[in-house]
């Protein structure tokens, strides 16, 4: 059985790979520093579900020292400006296929694989079947990639290395803050959430319990900095005691409109750092905060349209 643990394998060779370039670009002032700090990433990947809580730990530590000491970038590049410009001329539409494949893939093996079974045991664990999904179509797509434009077979480890010197210690906020919901969760504060929630708050109708869902989660999203934080904590808060087993609403409608109201938060908050600072940083805006400034109106129309179809189709 396929299990997540070989999306940790990839992740530890795509890190791990990203250590091994930072210790051999001599241009890096700092390449030892984000030598470690990858390879410390690589080794949490590998081996962390082997590893004890108080090890896993000490590693997240040396990692947040490394990181604050300050990471350094490269300047080493497979192919120069003139190269890649020349190759987007010839390739046109078509470099979008690589980018392509990794949806469609990934929808296709989330439907395929759920129920795929080998004497009987599941190819795939039932539970972590998207999961899978996206590391095979994440897979194909490189394949596809290097099919179409057969660059040198360095190329996708050193571009790697780059684009994530370039985030610099961002890069692990998503997987971090995810973690973080998972202990608030498990610390009650969806409770509490939920508590304080029914004492202050109006809501003594369906349609009033889904705007504070839904609101809830944008506005815990742009302090946590991510939905995946946010949504344990408000949908245990608010989404489930409140939506669906007060109201009657239907979990999975509810659950799947409440996180996209947690990315309408995502695209207003610079603790978002990697999607609205770091952009910003890459394309030299002299504005800091202009994505998210470009972003905002559209965030608060997705929200108000995430309302209108949560209350329409969870309690049909």
């Amino acid at each position: 059985m396929i299990k997540l643990e070989a999306i940790y394998v990839l992740m530890g060779l795509l890190t791990g790979g990203i250590a091994v370039v930072n210790a051999r670009d001599a241009s890096n002032p700092r390449r030892w520093r984000n030598t470690l700090f990858w390879g410390v990433y690589a080794l949490l990947f590998f081996a962390g579900s082997y590893l004890s809580d108080l090890v896993n730990g000490m590693l997240v530590l040396v990692m947040v020292g490394t990181a604050a000491a300050g990471l350094g970038q490269g300047t080493r590049e497979t192919t120069s400006a003139a190269d890649r410009l020349a190759s987007a001329l010839r390739h046109r539409n078509r470099l979008f296929i690589p980018v392509l494949v990794v949806p469609f893939a990934t929808f296709a093996g989330s439907v395929l694989l759920k129920d795929l079974t080998i004497g009987g045991v599941p190819l795939v664990d039932p539970k972590q079947v998207t999961q899978i999904a996206l590391g095979i179509g994440t897979v194909l797509g490189l394949l596809t990639g290097m099919a179409l434009l057969r660059p040198p077979v360095s190329a996708p480890i050193v571009e790697a290395r780059r684009l994530m010197d370039s985030v610099g210690w961002a890069a692990v906020l998503p997987q971090s803050l995810a973690a973080l919901g998972a202990v608030f969760a498990t610390a009650g504060v969806g409770k509490v959430v939920s508590t304080l929630a029914t004492t202050y708050l109006p809501l003594g109708s369906p349609v009033a319990a889904v705007v504070a869902y839904a609101v809830g989660m944008a506005l815990f999203t742009m302090i946590m900095g991510n939905a995946f934080a946010a949504f344990p904590v408000m949908t245990a808060g608010i989404g489930l005691p409140l939506v669906v087993q007060q109201y009657g609403g239907d979990v999975v409608i509810v659950t799947a409109i409440g996180m996209l109201s947690g990315f309408c938060g995502t695209l207003m908050t610079p603790m978002a750092a990697n999607f609205n600072i770091v952009p910003a940083a890459l394309l030299e805006l002299t504005d800091r905060y202009g994505v998210i400034r470009a972003q905002v109106p559209t965030a608060l129309m997705l929200l108000a349209v995430n309302i209108v179809l949560m209350s329409i189709f969870a309690f049909r």
